[in-house]
């Protein structure tokens, strides 16, 4: 890649130029200009004497090189002209008729006023514009205001109007809208509360994973009580100079005392909000940790009786810092997590609103084919049905295109242009049905939907997705030693049919690995370990990371029960498909042919006889 130079100059070079200018403008263009605002003529040596005998001439002044005189008869203009050898001239002037006066000839300045504008206001005013053009520039770098800005807040003001949004445009999350409707209720009738004594929440946190509504939910907030919304982002807070970031939070909350009552959103606050590590300036963040300090006093400055409302959305609370979740600051917590299934069919229905759909769409089919999918994915989803059918060039969005878009957000797009060769299509499918046979074949397990060898851009040479009949919050040992069995059928029908190991079992793999370490260390499925918690999750929401809060010795003794685990359920499913050796090959026969077969279609071979 060809590297792009920065030809930007430093700010000292412009400055030098313009030391240049007025330098021209002072010693070259000013006198020039002068000298044409003077009207000096320039005439032979025989006209000055023809002017001197005739007694025209008021003012002579003589030098080396040349003479200059002033005229009787012509007023303002000055007469300029060579120096001869002429040594009686002296006595020719003394002799003349009029008294000619001895004395420095100044040519008149008709424009003074051009003059200082010319030397001293012109510069001042390329100063000025200069000035005013690097600040610009060094404010867009900086990313917020310019030196005389750097303690405004950058909280962008909403009023009803412009946000939009009420609760009815947020599904899915009921309890959490419930526990906000307090708040909208304090804020629309503040005396019901005074009457009583209580006083409202300062703050409330909204916590939970990317893309649940936690933004969607605040603005409606401020929509359904009408009054102001604040919404601010916490890496605005973050300044290249310290202080800074305190006073753009005195700022925020000046603006929502004048405003209240208000609701203030403070979005991704972690980043403002993490815990103090006591470092300060010394390898530690000492810019951040004011921020934090100057957020929390305002919040125990400001009577919560004047309607300010402080809410606060974060997917990180195990890193805020225990003082900002004390009473009195963020009170509450509402959890804003994933939806269930009947949420998650309300949340397509609402975005389902503006798009064009055919009469038979089944919403809770495809709810329950996205369990785990955030409200943000789900949208996703329906845009993607709705591009689909507009493809195909229908003016409606089907039910077929909308199956088609879990797909694509699951395992991507279709790799039409793929060439496998028939030897890698033909393990493919077995591998693919292998995994649906030991599924069917066992109780406690989601039944299959559908099986296809199509490739995908995720990578996948093809997939079986099941889906299950209904909502499930818990998983038994036997479930998830099931579903163990289920991720090895794959590689389990490889061995059976061709007798090798091909790589398209690694996805598997991981996952079967992931679920049996998961059984021994955090969920007490293990009778060697009993209910020994062995590992403790670092972040469950942003991603599965976990660390282990035991010994290196029983850390051997966990890879053995997890290999031990593993090594059964791949046993199983080997023992499942040799008892049904006859189907595995009629059913990969079939999704050879069509190369995408329906969960049905997959039930009515298998039970045939």
């Amino acid at each position: 890649m060809k590297e792009q130079k920065n030809n930007r100059k430093p700010f000292i070079y412009y400055y030098v130029i313009v030391l240049i200018v007025m330098v021209i403008l002072n010693t070259l263009i000013v006198p020039y200009l002068n000298k044409l605002s003077s009207k000096v003529v320039e005439v032979d040596y025989g006209t000055f004497l023809s002017m001197v005998e005739a007694g025209d001439v008021t003012t002579v002044e003589v030098d080396e090189k040349q003479i200059a005189f002033l005229s009787k008869s012509q007023e303002g203009i000055v007469y300029i002209t060579g120096r001869m050898d002429d040594p009686g001239l002296v006595d020719r002037l003394h002799d003349s008729d009029s008294e000619i006066k001895f004395s420095k000839v100044v040519p008149k300045e008709n424009s003074t006023f051009l003059n200082a504008i010319l030397s001293w206001v012109l510069p001042l005013i390329i100063f000025i514009g200069l000035g005013q053009l690097l600040s610009r520039q060094l404010q867009k770098k900086m990313g917020s205001g310019g030196a005389m800005q750097f303690g405004k807040s950058n909280a962008k003001v909403y009023v009803e109007a412009q946000t939009g949004k009420r609760f009815d445009d947020v599904a899915g999350q009921d309890e959490a809208k419930e526990a906000l409707t307090e708040i909208v209720d304090f804020l629309h009738n503040p005396q019901k509360y005074e009457g009583i004594g209580a006083v409202m929440p300062k703050g409330a946190l909204l916590v939970g994973p990317p893309g649940t509504g936690k933004t969607l939910l605040a603005k409606a907030v401020a929509g359904e009580a009408k009054v102001p919304f604040f919404s601010i982002s916490g890496s605005e807070f973050v300044e290249m100079f310290v202080g800074m970031g305190a006073a753009k939070v005195r700022d925020l909350f000046n603006q929502a005392q004048e405003k209240a009552p208000c609701i203030v959103f403070i979005d991704e606050i972690d980043t403002i909000g993490k815990k103090r590590d006591g470092a300060g300036g010394i390898g530690g963040n000492d810019e951040r940790e004011q921020t934090l300090n100057q957020l929390l006093t305002e919040m125990d400055g400001f009577d919560g009786k004047k309607g300010v409302v402080i809410l606060a959305a974060t997917n990180r609370p195990e890193s805020l810092d225990k003082a900002l979740l004390r009473p009195g600051r963020f009170d509450r917590r509402i959890p804003v997590e994933l939806p269930d299934l009947a949420g998650r069919e309300a949340i397509l229905k609402v975005h389902a609103k503006n798009v064009q759909l055919e009469d038979n769409i089944d919403f809770n089919a495809i709810a329950r084919a996205t369990a785990g999918a955030s409200g943000a994915e789900l949208a996703n989803i329906i845009n993607e049905g709705a591009l689909r059918a507009v493809k195909n060039g229908r003016n409606k969005t089907s039910q077929e295109d909308l199956e088609e878009a879990v797909e694509v957000v699951i395992a991507g797009y279709q790799r039409k242009n793929a060439v496998i060769s028939p030897k890698e299509k033909k393990i493919v499918a077995y591998h693919e049905i292998g995994h649906a046979l030991v599924a069917a074949k066992q109780t406690e397990s989601a039944p299959v939907h559908k099986i296809t060898i199509i490739p995908r851009t995720s990578g996948a040479l093809g997939y079986t997705m099941q889906v299950a009949e209904e909502e499930q919050f818990l998983m038994s040992k036997e479930e998830a030693f099931n579903k163990i069995v289920t991720f090895t059928g794959g590689r389990a029908a490889e061995e059976v049919i061709f007798n090798t190991f091909t790589t398209g079992a690694s996805n598997d793999i991981e996952q079967a690995t992931k679920l049996a370490r998961a059984m021994v260390t955090r969920y007490g499925m293990s009778e060697e370990f009993d209910m020994m918690a062995l590992e403790s999750v670092n972040n469950p929401y942003l991603s599965a990371d976990s660390s282990l809060t035991c010994s290196s010795e029983t850390s051997s003794k966990i890879d053995d029960e997890v290999l031990r685990i593993i090594k059964e359920a791949h046993g199983k499913a080997v023992r499942i498909l040799r008892e049904n050796e006859e189907k595995l090959h009629e059913l990969a026969s079939y999704l050879l042919e069509k190369e995408t077969i329906t969960g049905d279609e997959f039930m009515k071979i298998l039970n045939t006889i």
